[in-house]
C-alpha cells in the first residue's frame, strides 16, 4: 500500500517545540544548576527552552 502525497513531507519542518520531555526539562534543568541529583522528576518546574 502505497502513502498519500499529502502525508509526505516536503522536507523536515523544523519548527522550534515550546514544550520540553520530561528527560530534556531535567537535562536543562542540570546545566542551569537547579536540579539536585536524587530529587523528584515529577512535579519539575515549568522550563522554557534554551534560545
Amino acid at each position: 500500500m502505497s502513502q498519500h502525497p499529502s502525508l509526505k513531507g516536503k522536507g523536515t519542518i523544523k519548527a522550534k517545540r515550546s514544550v520540553l520531555k520530561r528527560f530534556e526539562r531535567v537535562d536543562l534543568l542540570k546545566k542551569r544548576g537547579t536540579y539536585k541529583p536524587g530529587q523528584r522528576v515529577i512535579g519539575l518546574p515549568k522550563t522554557k527552552p534554551e534560545e
